[in-house]
């Protein structure tokens, strides 16, 4: 009994931690006999910092566990910590370091040491060979950063990290400018550092002597790190219940107080999630962002001319120049020749330095520059020497590359290409009427009066402009639909003000009569208002609109639709044979960047070897149930009978056997003898 009543305070430290914190003062004084306790394990440590010391680790834990007890005894503690690990990090046991560390992340959840301190710490640590305690400071140092701007922006912190990181990233510790860079592209996925000067710097790092940190910065431009990003952020993989969830979960039970109150508190907490989601981040603003694109990408290219690295870095470095060139707008005709040496046919993924070739194509390239281009990919690739398959390629990249700049085409080698329209080969046949069907929206005079189609109001008002030619408006085109939609308001609005004040005579009750009008004759009747309008009075219709009031997202959607409609009326004076006429989709959804399918897009897939077939049937054989009727005995352990027995011996063993040969089977000779020799042994039973 008096074993129980002795103090073990002193060597049981969770339960002292657990009264410290209910009571500080009243354990005051144990605390200080654990705190002369440390203070000589670091005098310890010191002497043999290599060694392992687990009471040492523990009672720095303990000592961070109550630190905010007691500031006073405890306000150097944070600084020797960091001093241990700046002086000894390459010396010490692995599992100390990381108390350390641990140690140091509680005392920042706690708010005792100031963000910047511990960590440019952390940052100088990266460098050490534990890729654990690199996972654990990669992860501090994305949620302190993310938590210390959770409610505004702290500029002073911000700036200070991001010119520790600049340096971090041309550190000759190759691990750790990889992290530094993870951290920074984490950070702006998550719209914590989006600004103009992260993007900056992580351009740096695409001219890393680093192979490793030269693709993360490419991907980080490209956007091509879909995949990864799912895996880093853990919040947006768990998506959890819906609304509709809860509300059937709930539903289903009792109709009480409590279940009420439970689907309350669960909307409540689902609206709180929502919130806390990630928000939407577009792909490719970081290119936006960059101060000198010009001289970004002249380093480039000068970089990939004299590059070593693997071919897919190549292709990599390609498409983030020619987005540059392209979304920019640069001048980049070095770039062009550079470009021409691999559109080849037999080129390793050769569609994707055609996507590249159309992607660094603009209105202000000199036609000659693109024109070089274009020629390059017909002479190589639409020729009737080259496959189906690389024909359409070569059709589909001319397209988009006279989509950007309309002057590279000459009218000979267009009327070259329209004649594919017939060819025998589907996917290139698709592929010219494509091309026809853009020419048809830019400059229909430059086709063959058979390939013009029908004259719209569109095409009437087509042209090319010509190199260097801006043509700037003073109002918004389409904008008269506005003002001739309103007069129709006004004149509807009297025209149901009359009939509605008027009551039925066949009506006992007094009702209102409904007057119902028809949207699509309304829409008909507008366009042919405005078709009949001389160009003049459209443009002092446009005009006053659009210097009159401001247009609301619904007034740019019916002007849109406007001008969308131009497409399928015809011109003036023409007659209407047809009442619709194929818009090319492409050029509606054309944006500033270009995907494969742009240049890959086949109409029919090509055919497919046998094994590629057989692959694809057994594929889909894996999830198929077996339509076999399994008989099952009563006793699995029973022997199997003579009758299974027989199904699994050779026929020729039991070609002879007697019992073989079933009465079904026998002929009607043998029937009779065996009726015979009944009856006589029938009969001899009588007798006797």
């Amino acid at each position: 009994m008096s074993g129980r009543n002795n103090n073990k305070l002193p060597t049981n430290l969770p339960q002292l931690q657990n009264l410290i914190k209910r009571d500080p003062p009243s354990y005051h004084e144990e605390f200080l006999q654990q705190f002369n306790h440390y203070q000589s394990n670091i005098e310890v440590f010191k002497l043999q910092p290599d060694k392992p010391n687990k009471e040492l680790s523990t009672l720095i834990m303990f000592m961070a566990q109550v630190a905010h007890c007691y500031p006073k005894d405890l306000e150097e503690f944070p600084q020797l910590l960091k001093t241990l690990l700046v002086s000894h990090h390459t010396l010490m046991d692995s599992d100390l370091r990381m108390t350390l560390c641990k140690a140091l992340i509680m005392l920042r959840n706690k708010d005792l040491v100031s963000p910047s301190v511990i960590l440019e710490l952390f940052f100088e640590l990266l460098r050490c060979h534990d890729k654990l305690l690199r996972t654990t400071l990669y992860t501090h140092i994305v949620t302190d950063i993310k938590n210390i701007n959770a409610k505004h922006k702290n500029n002073k912190v911000n700036t200070t990290l991001q010119n520790f990181m600049y340096t971090m990233l041309r550190d000759n510790h190759a691990t750790a400018a990889k992290i530094s860079l993870d951290v920074m592209i984490e950070l702006y996925r998550r719209n914590i550092w989006n600004d103009a000067k992260t993007v900056n710097v992580i351009t740096t790092a695409c001219f890393s002597k680093v192979t490793k940190i030269l693709v993360a910065a490419l991907k980080f431009f490209l956007g091509k790190d879909e995949g990864e990003k799912q895996d880093s952020d853990s919040e947006s993989e768990d998506d959890g219940p819906t609304a509709r969830d809860l509300m059937v979960r709930y539903s289903t039970g009792k109709k009480n107080t409590k279940n009420k109150k439970k689907l309350e508190k669960a909307m409540k907490v689902l609206k709180k999630h929502k919130k806390k989601k990630k928000p939407e981040v577009f792909n490719f603003s970081a290119i936006h962002l960059v101060h000198d694109p010009q001289d970004f990408a002249e380093k480039l290219l000068k970089q990939l001319e004299t590059s070593k690295e693997r071919f897919e870095v190549k292709i990599m470095l390609m498409d983030l120049i020619s987005r540059l060139v392209g979304i920019h707008e640069l001048f980049l005709f070095n770039y062009y020749p550079f470009l021409q040496r691999f559109l080849q046919p037999h080129q390793r993924e050769v569609t994707k330095i055609l996507l590249c070739a159309a992607q660094a194509t603009h209105q202000l390239v000199p036609p000659e520059v693109a024109q070089s281009v274009l020629m390059t990919v017909a002479n190589n690739f639409v020729t009737d020497r080259n496959s189906g398959e690389v024909m359409t390629v070569g059709i589909n990249a001319i397209k988009e590359i006279t989509a950007r700049c309309p002057l590279a085409m000459t009218e000979d080698l267009l009327q070259d290409l329209v004649q594919y329209k017939t060819h025998k080969d589907k996917n290139v046949c698709m592929s010219a009427r494509s091309l026809i069907q853009l020419f048809r929206t830019l400059n229909p005079q430059m086709l063959q009066k058979k390939f013009r189609g029908k004259p719209t109001e569109a095409s009437v008002e087509a042209r090319i402009h010509a190199y260097g030619e801006l043509d700037a408006k003073d109002y918004i085109p389409g904008a008269e639909v506005l003002e001739v939609e309103k007069k129709e308001k006004e004149d509807a609005e009297d025209d149901d003000g009359w009939e509605s004040a008027s009551l039925s005579d066949d009506d006992e009750d007094g009702e209102w009569i409904d007057v119902h009008h028809s949207s699509d004759e309304e829409q008909q009747e507008m366009a042919e208002k405005i078709k009949a309008m001389p160009e003049e009075e459209r443009v002092s219709k446009a005009v006053a609109v659009s210097g009159s009031r401001f247009l609301t997202q619904e007034d740019f959607k019916k002007i849109r639709l406007a001008q969308m409609a131009k497409e399928v009326n015809s011109a003036p004076g023409k007659s209407e044979k047809r009442t619709h006429i194929e818009i090319d989709s492409d050029e509606e959804s054309r944006g500033e960047l270009l995907s494969l399918r742009d240049i890959e897009h086949l109409h029919k897939k090509p055919k497919t070897d046998k094994e590629t077939r057989l692959a694809t049937v057994l594929a889909g054989r894996t999830d198929r149930k077996e339509f076999v009727r399994k008989k099952t005995k009563m006793n699995p352990h029973a022997s199997s009978t003579n009758k299974e027995k027989k199904k699994n011996k050779n026929f020729m063993m039991m070609r002879y056997s007697q019992n073989i040969r079933t009465k079904n089977k026998r002929s009607f000779r043998d029937k009779q003898i065996a009726l015979r020799e009944a009856l006589l042994k029938k009969r001899k039973k009588i007798i006797k």
